[in-house]
């Protein structure tokens, strides 16, 4: 298991970016969570396997269909032991 910081930024709110993200993380079984930032961008963070986590952080450069992804900054992160994929408010 590895564990991943992911933020996000472009037109990556109000297109259902974190829906979006949900349902992916949950595809390939991935744990954590998603949220909107103030500055606009969407902070994930994310664990679970290694082919998972790239196939997810492939996914985050493009995003759902209206977003428009300008960079995605990923660090690792100590393993958090999340047990569920989950939208934070």
């Amino acid at each position: 298991m590895i564990s991943f910081r992911i933020k996000v930024t472009g037109k990556v709110q109000g297109v259902f970016f974190r829906a979006s993200t949900e349902e992916r993380a949950q595809k390939l079984g991935l744990k954590g969570w998603v949220k909107n930032e103030r500055d606009g961008s969407v902070i994930i963070e994310v664990e679970g396997k290694q082919e998972a986590i790239s196939q997810f952080k492939q996914w985050c450069t493009i995003g759902p269909p209206n977003a428009i992804v300008e960079s995605i900054k990923v660090e690792e992160i100590p393993k958090q032991g999340f047990s569920t994929f989950e939208v934070r408010f």
